[in-house]
């Protein structure tokens, strides 16, 4: 064990994620962390200024503060800890965990506390929505439009299937009702117009449980990849589907890949905006109006497995 072993934590917990998979995920890592020494506090979430004073308060300890859960919990706490110059540590314990995936995270309990104990702490992007004169968003993995939000709003409707059926579920029930939609896209000043199915804005390669939807997207090259899959058939959807899985739509002539630094999007205001599995409202009409997505080069520092833990512990999905 190195002097790393004394580092203090502060859990926070969303006690719903998972299906309650979070909270029973809580137990047996800070078991093995307080049996090394540590000290851990373990705090149920009830909301976001709750949630908000104690990042601030571990950080005023020197605490990691450590996100139980999924996406959701992970980006409603990754500006905060940003914010205040606190160190965050991440137990996946939602239904996707694609942020963890991305990072390669394992999942197994006495791994994680071994990599909360002995992890590295490094830098790590995130991007910033802005909409309209609402404050902005910080976001970890991606901001999202068209059948992607749709899924992501059948997904909190269908909690009764098994969590592994619930992502493919959302997805093909999406395509199958789709409509495409009118966007304006521009990155970093340069404008193109599409007939959209989606839209991604990512930092992260991976959303909705898996699905490796920015091949070439890593979270510390100060970078967002843009992805937008032009509107086909449903039958031409549907067949392409399983190549998101593994990247491969990206070679789709139907498939667009950009990057930059400073996204807009705007277009049909029927279509639902996500992020990181959240619903965000509407797509902005506008130009004037747009949503605005910028990164956040290096704003998180982020608790992740030493170069030679990686490929002993590397995320498995529950």
């Amino acid at each position: 064990m190195t002097d790393q072993a004394v580092r203090s934590y502060s859990f926070l917990v969303n006690p719903v994620s998972g299906g309650g998979a979070a909270a029973a995920a809580v137990v047996p890592v800070a078991r093995i962390l307080r049996d090394a020494g540590a000290e851990v506090e373990v705090t149920y979430s009830t909301g976001p200024q709750a949630t908000a004073d104690v990042v601030e308060e571990a950080a005023g300890r020197g605490d990691v503060v450590v996100s139980v859960g999924g996406d959701g919990m992970l980006s409603s706490i990754a500006g905060r800890v940003s914010a205040v110059g606190a160190t965050l540590g991440i137990i996946p314990a939602g239904r996707g965990n694609d942020f963890a995936r991305m990072l390669g995270l394992p999942s197994a309990p006495d791994d994680l506390a071994r990599m909360l104990l002995e992890g590295v702490s490094t830098p790590t992007d995130l991007l910033t929505l802005r909409l309209g004169d609402a404050a902005p968003r910080v976001v970890a993995g991606s901001v999202y439009a068209g059948v992607d939000a749709v899924a992501g709003e059948v997904v909190d409707k269908v909690r009764w299937l098994p969590r592994k059926l619930q992502y493919p579920y959302a997805a093909v029930h999406s395509l199958v009702t789709y409509k495409p939609a009118r966007v304006h896209v521009v990155v970093d000043g340069s404008a193109r117009d599409f007939l959209a199915a989606t839209v991604v804005v990512a930092n992260s390669k991976y959303y909705g449980s898996g699905m490796k939807i920015a091949p070439s997207a890593e979270v510390d090259d100060g970078l967002l990849d843009v992805v937008v899959i032009e509107a086909a058939s449903r039958w031409d959807l549907l067949q392409s589907l399983p190549k998101v899985y593994d990247g491969a739509h990206v070679e789709l002539p139907e498939v667009h890949v950009m990057r930059g630094r400073s996204v807009t999007v705007s277009g049909t205001p029927s279509v639902p905006m996500g992020g990181d599995g959240e619903l965000l409202g509407p797509l902005p009409p506008s130009d004037r109006a747009a949503a605005q997505i910028d990164v956040l080069p290096g704003a998180l520092n982020l608790i992740l497995p030493r170069r030679d833990q990686t490929e002993l512990v590397r995320f498995a999905q529950p």
